[in-house]
């Protein structure tokens, strides 16, 4: 195998990763269980990845990075948007 054919796979492994998540969180409308924190880190450091295989030309570092970035934002906007779909946790009152 050479690098160009790993670095391939290895972009494409990583980018389908986040879409079992897309789709859950699209479907059920909800997005509860979800920090906003980890789609929104993880979508600076996919654009950052993004660029630095633009700033050094490495094409499979950057079709790696197109894919994960999209679903990231996806769900860091589902997780703004669909706030007011998520039912409450149920408190527990002190007896």
């Amino acid at each position: 195998m050479t690098p160009t054919l790993i670095g391939l796979v290895a972009g494409l492994l990583t980018s389908v990763a986040a879409l079992p998540q897309v789709i859950k969180t699209w479907r059920s409308r909800h997005a509860r269980d979800l920090s906003i924190w980890q789609p929104l880190l993880l979508s600076v450091g996919v654009a950052l990845w993004l660029i630095y295989g633009m700033l050094i030309g490495d094409t499979p570092l950057i079709l790696a990075n197109i894919t994960p970035l999209i679903c990231n934002l996806l769900l860091t906007a589902m997780k703004i948007r669909f706030k007011d779909n998520d039912p409450e946790q149920d408190e527990e009152t002190p007896p």
